[in-house]
């Protein structure tokens, strides 16, 4: 009699993981996304297994992810990135909506629906997205000319000022000491701009504070710091406030919206439409929806700015060892420019480089 085989059980080990209750999972993935670094680091939450990227697209996770999450490359864009970013904006994240209605409005060139973004996150008080809204207003992007609205902008700048945007509060300094959009008022204007300088100073100490170089980086650093009345080296790549003293420090970190943009239309095979140009400043990477639209250097001509906040910026990062008066320099506007901003001034430790309308 032939003996059976003993049919062999394989039992299965427990997947903890399983275990884990799933509101704990989900409080850790929303400090993962919210403190995440870069994409990568969300995505490879996404990639691991079934059950977390279940839970990773939870609407309480997208809900919290970081900036730095959207911090994509413009070359590596694609549609099921522009659904990830819907998606996060579906859950109620303000960064994903700011992020995405920067790129439609400027990018795609999709004006209504970016501006409706950039709204969405404006309305749960982002300040990046009311100052945003600012420019727009002040240069009328997207329609004509005669679409410039002054009131808003200087009330969008207001409310972006009051949650700690310092380009924000310099605009506003400067259109109440300019009388533009606003009852001018010279003393009040000129205290903004100082309270403005003073948050660039108290921001670029906090951000040297926090920086973690290497030993001898924090070496150099401190040599820096106590010889504060070196001479400036022509090149600036660190704070422009603080780098006329002496101190290196890291340069301001800018949103990742703002590199995208500038990704997007330098790297591109098609080249902006003829006559419309970029923002001088390379930490914006806004573009003219117009010929014209941006304001030049009356000095020199040959920079453009989309706001006082990037000339200010780029002044002392750059254009105040480039700028170079010319005799005269004229150009014949196709849009029959007018003298409504006059001379826009941008004061920094009382040197002045006046922009005109273009």
């Amino acid at each position: 009699m032939a003996q059976r085989k003993r049919l062999r059980t394989i039992t299965a080990k427990p997947d903890l993981f399983d275990q884990l209750p799933e509101d704990l999972v989900l409080n850790i993935l929303c400090k993962l996304s919210s403190s995440a670094s870069c994409p990568s680091d969300f995505i490879n939450i996404l990639i691991t297994c079934k059950t977390l990227k279940r839970l990773a697209t939870n609407p309480l996770v997208l809900s919290k992810a970081g900036a730095k999450t959207f911090a994509m490359k413009a070359e590596r864009w694609s549609d099921s990135a522009h659904q990830f970013l819907k998606q996060c904006v579906k859950a109620g994240n303000r960064e994903a909506a700011y992020t995405l209605g920067m790129i439609r409005f400027y990018c795609l060139q999709n004006r209504g629906s970016g501006a409706s973004l950039m709204a969405k996150a404006a309305i749960k008080s982002h300040a990046l997205a009311l100052y945003s809204l600012a420019v727009i207003q002040f240069n009328g992007s997207g329609g004509s000319k005669t679409d410039k609205n002054l009131r808003a902008g200087v009330a969008l700048c207001a409310r972006a000022s009051i949650l700690g945007h310092v380009d924000a509060l310099r605009e506003l300094g400067h259109c109440l000491q300019d009388g533009y959009g606003v009852p001018q008022n010279i003393v009040e204007g000129r205290r903004l701009l100082i309270q403005a300088n003073a948050k660039e100073l108290a921001l670029s100490l906090r951000s040297m504070l926090s920086w973690k170089p290497q030993q001898q980086q924090l070496i150099q650093q401190q040599q820096n710091l106590h010889h504060a009345c070196t001479m400036m080296d022509t090149t600036i790549t660190g704070c422009p406030l603080l780098s006329d003293f002496g101190c290196n420090l890291p340069a301001r970190e800018e949103h990742p919206a703002n590199n995208f943009l500038r990704e997007w239309f330098e790297t591109r095979p098609v080249p902006l439409d003829d006559g419309l140009r970029l923002c001088s400043y390379r930490g914006c990477g806004r573009s003219e929806t117009r010929p014209h639209e941006f304001r030049r250097c009356s000095v020199c001509g040959t920079v453009n700015y989309c706001s006082r906040g990037c000339q200010a910026l780029d002044w002392k990062a750059r254009h105040k060892v480039e700028c170079t008066p010319m005799d005269q320099w004229h150009e014949v506007l196709e849009d029959g420019g007018d003298n409504e901003i006059g001379a826009m001034v941008g004061m920094e430790e009382a040197e002045y480089v006046n922009i005109v309308d273009q």
